[in-house]
């Protein structure tokens, strides 16, 4: 007598297939910065880099034809900076995992990113075993939080540039940042010199700064400077 057969369903459980290599896009807008995070990734078993991208317009071009498993990004580039691209990315390939590798440290300029859709945040001092736990955890669980960012990320909330400042001011702010003078920045503006001094002391009254050195320091640190 045959025994008889459990014909229970049961929930369909399918492992997730992960890819043997990691193919990554690289998007930075210096040489150098790109060919050193390239040789760290070279290192890295199971990573390869299939293109690189200057900036987010020429990385969304890009993703017309190469579809990576990863987009390694910074954030403050020209044309099109790290986070709009962010942005874009989600909005068209929102299965597409991408990484933040930035100079910035900031806990808001981490918290935007991650809003926008990034499944990790790293600094670019990260070494490779690092980079490498993200890539790999980001393929496998779709984030990876290191526990420098998991501290950020306690921290309080501070009021972003766009908040306390107007888009005219935040305009001015990264050319003073830039080291741009007054005439200059008016030129580029279409504004005289003294509305752009008046601007200049409101920013810096805004931000409780008082000095040109602080405001750049301001500016960088919270991915408002474009290098």
């Amino acid at each position: 007598m045959k025994p008889k057969q459990d014909h229970t369903l049961r929930p369909h459980i399918q492992a997730q297939r992960l890819p043997s290599t990691i193919e990554v896009i690289l998007v930075d807008d210096h040489h150098l910065v790109r060919a050193g995070i390239c040789a760290l990734l070279d290192i890295i078993p199971g990573v390869r880099v299939i293109a690189e991208a200057s900036d987010g317009s020429e990385l969304l071009s890009l993703l017309d034809s190469v579809h990576p498993d990863i987009v390694i990004t910074d954030i403050s580039m020209p044309r099109m900076d790290g986070i709009s691209a962010l942005t874009e990315i989600k909005a068209r390939y929102p299965e597409l995992h991408v990484i933040v590798l930035s100079m910035h440290d900031s806990a808001d300029v981490v918290k935007r990113a991650l809003a926008r859709g990034a499944a990790a945040y790293l600094r670019k001092d990260a070494n490779d075993f690092e980079l490498g736990s993200a890539l790999h955890n980001v393929m496998s669980t779709g984030s990876y939080i290191s526990s420098a960012i998991a501290k950020l990320l306690l921290e309080p909330s501070q009021p972003t540039a766009e908040e306390l400042l107007t888009s005219r001011q935040i305009e001015i702010l990264r050319l003073l940042a830039q080291g741009k003078m007054s005439k200059e920045i008016g030129f580029a503006l279409g504004l005289s010199s003294k509305t752009v001094d008046v601007h200049r002391a409101r920013i810096m009254d805004r931000l409780d700064i008082r000095d040109l050195a602080t405001l750049t320091r301001y500016a960088v640190r919270n991915g408002l400077l474009k290098f």
